[in-house]
């Protein structure tokens, strides 16, 4: 089924556009805009595509017909550009189901000059399957070649062996430490964690936090980071939290049952895209090795013989087209999640020395001596790079993944 954003793109690449503003144009349009994609999310799923389009050609008229103020156009100038290219694209579906395809091409040409750029999605969307061997269609294509994620990051350079005796030591706490105690204590991790190995507690504790802890990419919790107060937070307001907070909350109870565990953040090459996603790497004593958790979306990576991944494994079978498949329960689709969204997000990796309670701590005093560690592939021009920025930097993959002392 595709929604209007389709595969949730929007709500990831635009965090704040539905963000309430002193704009009373901009605010009318948005609740304007959530009702009428509430029809097309009805409409869409029935396969009333003429209805669908209906909706969405209302949406596109009142783009155009925005009344703002040139402040506010340069304001909102990114929100509007990818609802005008998400609304085009998706446009262009549903001509080309309705066997429009005439207008369906020219539809996904606005959607490109509007700036849509998921060449993945349009290669596989079997919605365009009606005008793939049109000219245009197939020439438009070809122009968000230069923009594919995966293809990026198979063209990044490798990593480099060094010496890291001068760099960081990771640590760990231990679930002795009194505020680990509470989390565990809080949660009643033992029941949740079960009786069975060591897999499957990992396994039970992310999809506590997946399906107890409502996700939100576009909040920033105003709270306290650790577990007990994003929990508390969601529960009292009624409103999710982003990736890098339920991270941080899966990687607070991970710990506290005695897993070494880390909250790893994971960014795209370009450093104005905003958009990054945090994940969880537990370490493993049965396998000897990090797994992939991702508490976001109740997702974990598999090969073809449903071996766990880590990080770095499940970036080099991207890098190399092998073959990779995720959970039954997970709450994305692969190839929206791996072959776009995290093979955009997988360029660089960066995560803190010190895996704690509260390691970010809002309001609390932060650690004086948490630093933070980026691995990058060679090539990669870190002095341009603004997050980089006060970061110690490695190459070195086996000092990054290092098991746990």
């Amino acid at each position: 089924m595709k929604l209007l954003f389709n595969f949730l793109l929007f709500v990831f690449l635009t965090p704040n556009v539905f963000a309430q503003t002193n704009s009373t144009t901009w605010n009318k349009f948005l609740l304007d805009f959530k009702q009428l994609e509430n029809e097309y999310n009805t409409y869409y799923p029935a396969k009333d595509y003429q209805k669908a389009a209906m909706v969405l050609n209302t949406i596109a008229a009142k783009m155009d017909s925005l009344q703002l103020s040139e402040t506010e156009k340069q304001e909102f100038q990114t929100s509007i550009k990818e609802i005008n290219a998400n609304v085009y694209y998706n446009i262009a579906c549903l001509q080309s189901l309705l066997n429009q395809k005439k207008q369906a091409v020219t539809s996904f040409e606005k959607a490109i000059l509007w700036g849509y750029t998921d060449y993945r999605n349009a290669l596989n969307d079997p919605d365009l399957n009606n005008i793939r061997k049109e000219n245009k269609f197939v020439k438009a294509l070809s122009q968000l070649k230069q923009y594919d994620k995966l293809t990026l990051l198979q063209q990044s350079g490798g990593y480099i062996s060094e010496d890291n005796l001068a760099l960081p030591v990771f640590n760990y706490q231990s679930e002795s430490n009194h505020n680990l105690a509470a989390v565990k204590n809080f949660f009643k991790l033992d029941s949740i964690a079960g009786h069975g190995d060591e897999i499957s507690k990992i396994r039970n504790i992310l999809f506590f936090v997946a399906n107890n802890i409502k996700y939100d990419g576009s909040n920033w919790a105003l709270c306290e980071f650790d577990a007990i107060d994003f929990y508390n937070y969601h529960k009292a307001t009624g409103k999710g939290i982003n990736c890098r907070h339920k991270a941080m909350t899966l990687n607070e109870m991970y710990l506290a049952m005695g897993f070494k565990s880390r909250f790893v953040t994971c960014m795209p090459k370009d450093d104005k895209d905003t958009d990054c996603h945090v994940i969880n790497s537990v370490y493993s004593e049965t396998l000897k090795k990090w797994l992939w958790m991702d508490p976001s979306h109740g997702t974990f990576v598999m090969d073809e013989n449903n071996n766990l991944l880590s990080i770095e494994e499940v970036r080099e079978h991207l890098k190399n087209n092998h073959f990779l498949k995720l959970n039954d329960e997970s709450k994305v689709d692969k190839l929206w999640y791996l072959d776009y969204y995290m093979a955009k997000n997988l360029y660089w990796i960066q995560c803190t020395n010190k895996s704690q309670f509260n390691t970010e701590s809002r309001y609390r005093a932060v650690d004086p001596d948490l630093q933070y560690i980026s691995l990058i592939p060679s090539g990669f021009d870190k002095s341009s790079n603004k997050y980089l920025k006060n970061n110690v930097i490695t190459h070195d993959p086996a000092y990054f993944w290092s098991p746990p002392k």
